[in-house]
């Protein structure tokens, strides 16, 4: 298939997210402009009431979409709406209450059973509210645990991506005084396996160099701040440099990003949330993506939340949310062309021993 043919043809699944936040808005805004039909198809699960009233309301009237009963209608290059759920529904923007946490769990819902179907190519989910959309049909710290439980993915990755950095967490959505008791040789080795795989089949790098960050303050004072980096880290890395995995660490993490040190490597690995995603979403706010590495399918978000303080306002930037969908759909093609290229190389050994 030609580049001309393939334009547009990638269906991107989006969840609306938390219908009194910003999901929709950024939603709206990417696909005003019509230019991006020629990068791929969009599919709303939403409804059209939702996504009209939104429309309205921001005054973005302009804004063109069909509503489709199901994925087997979808129009290729066309922005398309699902219809998950019937009935109005009220919006109360900036507020958290129990119907934002609802319909942005129907429409997770349906979208994910379209993406076990292949029935969409990806998926990119707009921010939730990781309180109210807590059911029975949903017990999770956010996006990433549930995807990894519906894919069968006990070895994951929160990886927040741009052009220029790249970071992954070793603990994700826990309290700062549980981490140290969570970190372990084993828990760190994985994550760097996962690190080192996802760079090679979801970014094409060919052998990726990766720093990895301490817990403690001056990564540990070489053991007086700290045991940590002497006990599980450095073993953890030392582990994984013996089986060819090019890492390097702990490195202290004020300095490392302070001197641009981070700029040397292709990922770095930090032990828990904020260690991590403070210094990346200062230096990318507005391009940064979140990509979770380790499923057999492709999904991104935006590296933002809910931002209820400018829901409705019009005041929403929709820039990280269009970098996610460029993200997800560049992953594909390169998964794509990584398992091609490994599929076949004994084909490739005979053709040469042939010559």
């Amino acid at each position: 298939m030609s580049h001309q043919e393939q334009e547009g043809r990638i269906r991107v699944g989006i969840s609306c997210g938390d219908t009194n936040g910003v999901g929709l808005e950024v939603i709206i805004k990417t696909f005003f402009d019509s230019r991006m039909h020629q990068v791929c198809t969009p599919v709303i699960y939403a409804s059209n009431k939702m996504v009209s009233l939104h429309r309205k309301h921001l005054n973005l009237n302009d804004f063109q979409y069909l509503t489709v009963k199901n994925s087997s209608e979808v129009i290729l290059r066309k922005t398309n709406v699902i219809n998950c759920w019937e009935e109005d529904v009220h919006v109360e923007f900036g507020q958290v209450n129990a119907d934002g946490g609802k319909y942005a769990l129907l429409s997770l819902q349906h979208a994910v059973a379209d993406l076990k179907d292949k029935k969409i190519d990806v998926l990119v989910t707009a921010p939730i509210n990781k309180s109210n959309i807590q059911s029975d049909q949903f017990r999770f710290n956010g996006h990433t645990e549930y995807l990894a439980e519906e894919f069968n993915s006990p070895d994951y990755l929160m990886f927040l991506v741009s052009e220029n950095l790249k970071v992954a967490v070793v603990s994700g959505h826990i309290p700062v005084k549980d981490v140290a008791a969570t970190l372990t040789i084993e828990k760190i080795t994985k994550k760097i396996k996962l690190i080192n795989a996802s760079l090679k089949r979801d970014f094409g790098i060919r052998k990726p160099k990766i720093a990895v960050l301490g817990l403690n303050p001056h990564a540990g004072d070489d053991g007086l701040i700290g045991k940590e980096e002497k006990d599980i880290i450095i073993p953890a890395v030392k582990k994984c440099f013996d089986e060819n995995i090019f890492v390097y660490g702990p490195y202290s993490a004020d300095g490392f990003f302070g001197s641009g040190t981070h700029r040397k490597f292709d990922a770095v690995l930090a032990m828990y949330h904020d260690q991590g995603l403070v210094p990346f979403k200062a230096l990318n706010f507005s391009s940064g993506v979140n990509f979770t590495a380790g499923l057999p399918i492709v999904r991104t978000s935006p590296d933002h939340g809910t931002a209820y303080d400018i829901a409705g306002k019009g005041e929403a930037n929709e820039d990280s949310f269009r970098e996610a969908i460029y993200t997800a759909i560049d992953i594909l093609a390169k998964r794509e062309e990584y398992d091609t290229i490994n599929a076949k190389p004994l084909a490739f050994s005979k053709q040469t021993s042939d010559r």
